[in-house]
């Protein structure tokens, strides 16, 4: 811990993070994998999977608000020496695993289908779209136990086992993609479903691997791991420390869905458009995720010995730092977005719309990393509330009132992708008052 204190703030922000950003950045890729060669089906095949998005989104937000909530109580518990709840945190949390499995399981066999056909009445979308959604539901159990798994081991300390397991997960899927979609060698041509059973595969694979190296890497938990109970007690403490994670991540599918529904008044290539967009802009946002994730321990343990100069400092460098790397690669996306749109085999209607969306929406990239980083260290810092305003405003109200008001009094498809910057641009101002608040509770100069 004496890292934390003592190295310089910008030293030990490369150590913390940098791992937790491959990890992320593995992360992305599947979504953009999926949706690359997705693409090579059909227009409709993508604009299929775009829909999807916000419907995946729920297990991962689910998926990753429970794993930080047990990683957080088995580490408090284990720091207190406490092994009893300890290990009655893994085994509950086992058990909360497969119950939203099968919570998935049930959706995906009898929800995929409604969705879909209240979201548009093509039918060749929505017939592909319910296949792919339903594919990931049902087998969502390998996305729920991974993130699981993998959260154990970056607690114990093995954040790069934690990040080889995603990685087995990121190869498989990009092997098995082109193999199943196209029905390349033995495999049959299985279109947009291929797509799907590749990354549930990933999934699942990388969850095996995660489990396999908590077994042999983690002492403390490999006994717990396979024995299943449900302690309430357990049960409330995970979901405690996880809620608003899931919260803030499901806001996104909110999100999602909606602004879809104001989209598809236009057409359903800028729903495609905007699937791209969202999948382009998570690719970007990993450092800002990896960052986070580092700044966090440093900004608490420092915090907790009042030493304010390096809180100070640790929140100055992220946000200068981020809001560097984010305008350059604005001003690599302005000038490179037929090259994006080609990489998602773009038609000429595609690349017609989707240049000017992409140039309006990287707009919004230093703004919304810059909020990201300020929202976060409040959250580390006891002004959770203050976080809250800012997630709930960049990430849902700003964002679909935007859409909304535009879509209602500017007239031209081309003008509706200015909702992205514009709230984005109002999320960095709210934040940056709120910052100055914030700083002043704390006495930071």
């Amino acid at each position: 811990m004496t890292m934390l204190a003592d190295e310089p703030v910008y030293k030990v922000l490369l150590k913390m993070s940098l791992p937790m950003m491959i990890s992320f950045f593995i992360q992305a890729m599947y979504n953009i994998v999926d949706s690359m060669f997705v693409a090579r089906i059909c227009e409709d095949a993508l604009t299929a999977v775009s829909l999807a998005f916000p419907m995946q989104q729920i297990v991962t937000a689910i998926a990753v608000g429970t794993s930080v909530g047990v990683s957080a109580v088995w580490a408090r518990c284990m720091g207190q020496g406490d092994r009893a709840r300890a290990s009655e945190a893994i085994r509950t949390m086992t058990a909360i695993s497969l119950m939203f499995s099968l919570v998935f399981i049930v959706l995906g066999a009898f929800a995929s289908g409604p969705i879909f056909y209240h979201q548009t009445g093509d039918g060749e979308i929505a017939a592909m779209g319910t296949v792919y959604l339903r594919i990931n539901w049902i087998l969502s159990a390998g996305a729920i136990f991974g993130k699981y798994y993998e959260r154990l081991l970056v607690s114990a300390g093995r954040a790069t086992l934690a990040m080889v397991s995603m990685l087995f997960g990121a190869i498989f899927n990009l092997i098995f993609d082109p193999l199943l979609i196209f029905g390349l060698g033995p495999f049959p041509v299985m279109g947009i479903a291929g797509a799907a059973y590749a990354t549930v595969g990933g999934q699942i694979l990388a969850a095996a691997v995660s489990l396999i190296f908590n077994i042999k890497y983690n002492g403390a938990v490999k006994k717990d791991l396979f024995r299943i109970s449900f302690k309430k007690s357990s049960a409330a403490a995970i979901l405690r420390v996880g809620l608003p994670s899931i919260i803030t991540m499901g806001l996104s599918s909110v999100t999602g869905f909606f602004i879809n529904q104001i989209l598809l008044l236009y057409s359903t290539t800028a729903t495609a458009v905007y699937g791209i967009w969202m999948k382009l802009q998570n690719f970007c946002f990993m450092p800002a995720f990896g960052l986070n994730n580092g700044m966090v321990p440093i900004l608490a343990y420092n915090y907790g010995n009042r030493h304010m100069d390096r809180v100070k400092k640790t929140v100055n460098i992220s946000v200068y730092g981020i809001t560097a790397l984010m305008t350059l690669l604005t001003v690599i996306f302005e000038l490179i977005p037929g090259t994006v749109l080609g990489m998602f085999n773009a038609g000429e209607y595609m690349r017609e719309i989707g240049a000017a969306a992409l140039r309006f929406c990287v707009l919004s990239l230093p703004f919304g990393a810059a909020s990201l980083i300020l929202s976060t260290a409040m959250q580390a810092l006891d002004h959770s509330v203050f976080s809250f305003v800012i997630n709930l405003l960049r990430q849902c109200i700003l964002l679909i009132g935007c859409f909304w008001l535009i879509s209602k009094f500017i007239p031209g498809q081309q003008f509706i992708w200015a909702a992205v910057p514009a709230a984005e641009i109002v999320t960095f101002v709210i934040a940056v008052i709120l910052n100055a608040k914030f700083k002043k509770d704390l006495e930071i100069s």
